[in-house]
């Protein structure tokens, strides 16, 4: 597929949320026209406010619905690239009420780009998850690359419904949405004018973009971080210093979005971006080499340097075909420290 020229047309949906909106400042720092869908005027509002001095390079559309059937029919028309945001994660009782969502509105975007955004479409970028790579908990350390499929957690919903955990729920709905955009897109495939890539990030750190009026209205990821430096006794000592999170960085991320739709030879992968891993603990000690507070959480300062993940993820496919160059725990640590410092938190 020809590689995205400078002035071509990006579609970003849902380009309010944490990782959407880095991906729409870094294409129009890269000189792409954008044309972002957001569920509300004030929502879109608030970017055109954001990124104004780019003037009509950025299009705001109203899409209230992403499941309605058609609801992306007339976005796709004309634009050269898209990129696809992410499913929400958040406590959901009943799974399908984020399955449904996930694979409805997935597909409602092929589908709209199969028939309506031919021929002027070259690439379409989905965000996926490495919970749709994963399993549900490995009994021992394991590295997942682009070839494993997390077919766990569909099983663990479909045997515990509305017992399972909300994060069993959330991975289900990804790799089941994911499988859907393959199996739509293999089947059109010798029809199309366009290519597919799908992005595997795991937990999102990083400094937000995104409008918040309160802490929350930080995303999940995010979110979590921040409790385990400031409130005490969220986790234990022992825990702390053993439970590694795999983790990237949304600005890395964004990148990688924008490196997918640059690089012809990302068509047809699903890639992994996935800066390190580290344990809570990990966090902390940077945290506190950073700005040291009596605020934050202390743990045992060093616990985690032997800690061996059970669950890490081969970027090695990503670093060949994108370039990525990850940051270090320590400039994600410090800016999110800055991010939280500027907004009085």
């Amino acid at each position: 597929m020809p590689v995205i020229q400078p002035k071509d047309k990006v579609l970003v949906s849902g380009a309010n949320g944490f990782i959407a909106i880095w991906i729409v400042r870094v294409l129009l720092e890269r000189g792409y026209d954008v044309r972002g869908t957001v569920r509300s005027v004030g929502k879109g509002k608030y970017l055109q406010d954001m990124f104004a001095e780019y003037g009509d390079r950025l299009e705001i559309v109203i899409v209230e619905d992403i499941v309605k059937d058609g609801a992306f029919d007339e976005v796709v028309k004309g634009v050269m690239y898209y990129a696809y945001g992410v499913t929400p994660h958040h406590r959901y009782h009943d799974p399908q009420t984020v399955i449904e969502p996930a694979v409805k509105g997935t597909l409602g975007i092929l589908k709209s780009a199969i028939t309506n955004g031919s021929p002027s479409l070259k690439r379409v970028v989905l965000t996926s998850s490495c919970g749709a790579v994963r399993n549900e908990m490995p009994a021992s350390a394991e590295a997942f690359t682009e070839e494993n499929w997390n077919d766990a957690s569909a099983k663990v919903v479909e045997e515990k419904g509305r017992d399972a955990s909300s994060w069993s729920k959330y991975r289900a709905s990804k790799t089941l949405a994911e499988k859907a955009a393959w199996d739509l897109y293999n089947k059109h495939k010798p029809e199309l004018e366009w290519d597919l890539v799908v992005i595997l990030p795991p937990s999102v750190y990083g400094p937000c973009l995104q409008e918040m009026r309160s802490l929350t209205d930080l995303n999940v990821s995010v979110r979590e971080w921040r409790n385990n430096l400031f409130v005490p006794g969220l986790r234990d000592n022992e825990t702390l210093a053993t439970e590694a999170i795999p983790w990237v960085d949304v600005r890395d991320l964004a990148e990688g979005h924008v490196r997918a739709l640059e690089r012809e030879a990302a068509g047809g992968e699903r890639i992994i971006i996935s800066g390190g891993v580290n344990t809570w603990q990990d966090w902390l000690d940077v945290a506190h080499s950073i700005e040291s507070s009596p605020a934050m959480t202390r743990g045992i300062p060093g616990a985690g340097v032997n800690a061996v993940p059970k669950i890490r993820y081969d970027n090695a496919k990503g670093v060949k075909l994108l370039g990525i160059e990850y940051r270090g725990k320590e400039e994600v640590a410090r800016d999110m420290l800055a991010d939280f410092r500027r907004r009085g938190w």
